[in-house]
């Protein structure tokens, strides 16, 4: 027989046992399937981090209080960065376009018989510059109100709707822990951000006004503040913006040795996040490539039924002439054409899960080419090592004692 008669009858003999057929292949089809969509779904989950840092835009940089020595051993946040380095930062570092402090508490804002627990942001006026905000109604305040602590706020899209309704809240009054504070404005829409971060639900109010009347002076040197976010002037300044920053820093802060300050850039981020997500993606696929493993030794079990089954047929053939290669093959392509067909199949249902993920969640479709060849490879792989042993064991048979025996 040559190879294409041996297909032809691997097909048929297969075909004539339809339901042993797809029951044996199921455990590839659930394997390949699994490993295809964890790999999409890894990549999908990376792609929409990536996106979402640069939403941050590529110029940002971040200041964190403390080294990663400090933030290691303590949850509470150092008290080394102040309102005044934010301002020497903008005033003296010439490839900075904005600076932006945070200092970030929740308390509950009350409008009315209407309650609702909010992140209260003290900031400065260029928080809509540095985070890339646009102005709903109204305005954002300005440097008057920092410099008199106004007790003034500007809402978030969410936060105004959930308050307000379709109604306008400019000039209206709202109690953060028990101050009143007068809406001056609201943000355009943004959506959450990472780490959950929405200010769609945010109030913002000037820093100093946070500092004075909701969380005090809590440093010797000033306002403390939770981090600092910073605006390079462009793509290609991020990187002396930062060297201009840390050393501006470290005269203030008179460093001699280690910084107690953290920079962080979207890069740093987006490197980590790949680190992350990739080590994700393939502890998920080493978990569901378990699956393929069972799935071959599935066929295996089914094809060595089936030499025992088929013994008469097999020295049948054996007694007219066929030879052990023969025999060979024709169990060898059975395995192979089970596996294959089974890892066609689950890539088809891998690639449908992928894109059923993606239609009612915030990850992108990822399809990688190179996970859906290798995936549909390591299950033809995996046929011809776990067909081999029962295909050897029938090519073995003695056609007299097969003969008798059936």
């Amino acid at each position: 027989m040559n190879f294409t008669e041996s297909v032809q009858m691997a097909g048929k003999t297969l075909l004539s046992n339809k339901l042993r057929s797809a029951l044996t292949m199921l455990g590839i089809v659930i394997g390949n399937a699994s490993v295809i969509a964890m790999i999409g779904i890894g990549e999908g989950g990376q792609k929409f981090v990536n996106k979402q840092l640069e939403s941050l835009g590529p110029n940002v940089l971040f200041v964190i209080p403390g080294n990663q020595e400090t933030q290691r051993i303590t949850f509470e946040i150092p008290k080394t960065l102040v309102l005044a380095d934010a301002q020497a930062i903008a005033t003296q570092v010439p490839t900075v376009a904005g600076v932006a402090p945070e200092l970030n508490r929740r308390y509950v804002v009350t409008y009315g018989n209407r309650n609702t627990d909010v992140n209260i942001i003290g900031t400065t006026p260029g928080f809509p510059l540095v985070r890339d905000f646009e102005i709903a109604e109204g305005r954002f305040f300005n440097e008057i109100d920092i410099k008199r602590s106004n007790q003034v706020v500007v809402l978030g899209a969410d936060l105004a709707e959930k308050l307000f309704g379709s109604s306008n809240p400019l000039g209206k009054q709202i109690r953060i822990k028990n101050t009143s504070f007068q809406i001056i404005g609201t943000l355009e829409g943004k959506g959450s951000g990472l780490g959950g971060a929405n200010y769609d639900e945010a109030a913002l109010i000037p820093i100093t006004t946070s500092a004075n009347r909701l969380v005090g002076k809590n440093s010797p040197y000033g306002i403390a503040l939770d981090y600092l976010v910073i605006s390079a002037r462009n793509s290609k300044s991020v990187d002396a913006a930062e060297f201009q920053m840390r050393n501006l820093l470290r005269l203030r802060h008179k460093i001699t040795g280690e910084d107690d300050f953290t920079v962080r850039s979207q890069k740093d981020a987006q490197a980590t996040v790949g680190q992350i997500t990739g080590a994700l993606t393939i502890m998920l696929a080493a978990i569901a490539s378990i699956s393929l493993f069972v799935g071959g030794i599935g066929i295996m079990n089914i094809m060595l039924v089936s030499v025992t089954e088929r013994t008469q047929e097999i020295g049948l053939r054996k007694a007219i002439g066929a030879t052990q290669q023969d025999i060979l093959l024709q169990f060898t392509i059975e395995a192979v054409i089970v596996s294959a067909a089974g890892g066609l199949i689950g890539t088809a249902v891998g690639v449908g899960g992928i894109f059923l993920v993606a239609a009612f969640s915030p990850l992108e479709a990822g399809i990688s080419t190179v996970a859906i060849l290798s995936a549909v490879g390591i299950s033809g792989a995996i046929g011809l090592f776990f067909g081999i042993i029962p295909a050897r064991r029938a090519a073995k048979l003695d056609p007299i004692v097969a003969l008798r025996s059936a």
